[in-house]
């Protein structure tokens, strides 16, 4: 008997859909596994096979043949246990074939029967959603995850108790929904010592006011400055001062993780904005994404978050220059022999170096020890086209001792946050949902940043005099355009396009024009 079982194969955090047939036929007793499945899924018939004797089920001295279709597509996991498992039982005749119509299956099987999780739940789920499965069948460990979606969700422990419910002998209770869009509401930044206040910022006004600029209108933001000035901190304080995510935005963020396999079982959706910090050691791949089997790297854990890079001259050329790509498009592709694979990479990279290399350069406490050589050989370590894709450029200078015995004087994140939630309210109202001013680009950008005639004047006066690129050009005007979104502005005023071309031009590390 054939026996047909949907399930899905994951490209990058899209479902595919992926049919499991299942042939018992006369000849050698041997299990026959077809449709290019990698180590992990031929490995299934070793643990389905016991699963299923451990449930009570022997599989007959038969000619077995499994195909995962369509055959041309890759399938890597062990998600396929599952449905195996339910293709094996309806050949058998163990179940009728109409117990698997309209159901969606995945899964990885233990020896004793039990259903383990496996990455990609939600990705199934929002297939299942947008096909109009009536029923997703996932281990119990990923319940919660596909309820996430808006799907009835079935999550059994036990292969056992799966038979039983699709027999109709003893039914299970589809995993409850739950108010996400509240838990969303009351979400904060994750914690762990990652995220700080910017009551903890002593002195640094300058440096305050273009985090809340980055943050009001998704800007990259570099910082330059000695250590010890405060760099590091302010950078902690950037997720205190973003808009909560919406639903849509954290289901988004939370596929990733997902296939990923970063998810906590605990707290299934992903409700703050990520706060990526890789280390400078980090490879391309670890940064960018990639691998044998695709998967995300930094650039894609950062969706819809911040990517900190801190010390980012340290970094390796060829990392620092694959950011580029992502910069501007906000994706990854990721080309491998076999197949192609794309990742959202829609994030705020936020970085920090020193001056030079012993950090003192421009310090009026510390002379610098750096010949001239050692700092331009520093400086090139980041290429202009880098950070030509940064809009805000700012200078972090040492903190006088009589700032830092004072007690703090700022405003919280709280207070700041407030203002740059009406701030984005205000963009995208007027620019669409879902864009921000750091993605206006083309006719949009022109229609959003008409300038008066002194703005013009100034903006031609600056670009000849310091040799703006077209891309740096329009970067500020969507810097500007925040700036008087932050000011409740209808048009662009000449302070605002002052504010956002000294914000350009500052911070930048000598030798560097």
């Amino acid at each position: 008997m054939l026996a047909r079982v949907d399930t899905i194969a994951l490209d990058g955090i899209r479902a595919i859909p992926v049919e499991v047939e299942v042939d018992l036929g006369r000849g050698l007793p041997m299990l026959n596994m077809v449709g290019l499945p990698d180590g992990a899924v031929r490995e299934a018939k070793d643990r389905v096979r016991a699963a299923l004797k451990n449930s009570g089920v022997q599989l007959p001295s038969r000619r077995i043949t499994i195909n995962l279709a369509p055959a041309h597509l890759p399938k890597e996991g062990s998600g396929y246990d599952l449905p195996m498992a339910m293709g094996l039982l309806v050949a058998m005749e163990k179940l009728p074939q109409s117990a698997l119509q309209g159901r969606l299956f995945l899964g990885e099987l233990s020896l004793d029967g039990r259903l383990k999780p496996v990455p990609g739940c939600l990705s199934a789920a929002m297939h299942a959603r947008d096909q109009g499965v009536r029923e997703l069948i996932v281990p119990v460990g990923n319940g919660v995850e596909g309820s996430l979606a808006g799907v009835r969700v079935v999550a059994p422990e036990r292969l056992l108790d799966l038979m039983r419910h699709l027999a109709g002998e003893t039914l299970l209770e589809p995993v409850p929904e739950t108010d996400w869009r509240s838990w969303l509401a009351a979400a904060r930044p994750e914690e762990g010592g990652k995220i700080r206040d910017l009551l903890d910022v002593k002195g640094q006004e300058h440096a305050r006011r273009a985090l809340e600029v980055a943050a009001a209108g998704g800007h990259n933001l570099i910082m330059s400055g000695p250590p010890g000035s405060g760099k590091t901190l302010l950078a902690r304080c950037l997720p205190g001062i973003l808009p909560p995510l919406t639903l849509e935005e954290a289901l988004e963020v939370t596929a990733i993780h997902s296939v990923a396999g970063r998810l906590d079982g605990g707290h299934p959706l992903v409700g703050s904005r990520p706060f990526r910090t890789p280390h400078h050691t980090s490879s391309d791949v670890a940064l960018i994404g990639g691998g044998s089997t695709p998967r995300p790297g930094e650039v894609s854990l950062a969706h819809r978050g911040v990517l900190f890079l801190d010390e980012i001259p340290e970094f390796g050329r060829h990392a620092l220059e694959a950011l580029r790509e992502p910069l501007e498009a906000g994706e990854v592709g990721i080309a491998r022999a076999a197949r192609s694979t794309r990742f959202p990479a829609r994030f705020q990279l936020v970085s920090a170096c020193n001056p030079c290399p012993c950090g003192h350069l421009g310090n009026p406490q510390r002379s610098c020890r750096c010949s001239p050589v050692q700092v331009e050989r520093y400086a090139s370590r980041l290429s202009g086209p880098l950070l030509d894709r940064i809009d805000l450029h700012v200078d972090v200078p040492p903190v006088p001792p009589e700032t830092l015995t004072a007690l703090p004087g700022g405003e919280s994140s709280g207070e700041v946050r407030a203002r740059v939630i009406e701030a984005r309210a205000r963009q995208l109202a007027r620019n669409g949902t879902g864009l921000l001013n750091s993605d206006l680009d083309g006719r949009v950008l022109a229609a959003h940043t008409v300038l008066d005639s002194d703005g013009q004047a100034l903006l031609l006066t600056a670009s000849r005099r310091l040799g703006f690129s077209a891309r740096a050009h329009n970067r500020i005007l969507r810097v500007a355009r925040t700036i008087a979104d932050l000011e409740g502005a209808e048009n662009i005023g000449f302070g605002h396009l002052a504010e956002a071309i000294q914000f350009r031009v500052g911070g930048k590390l000598p030798g560097i024009s």
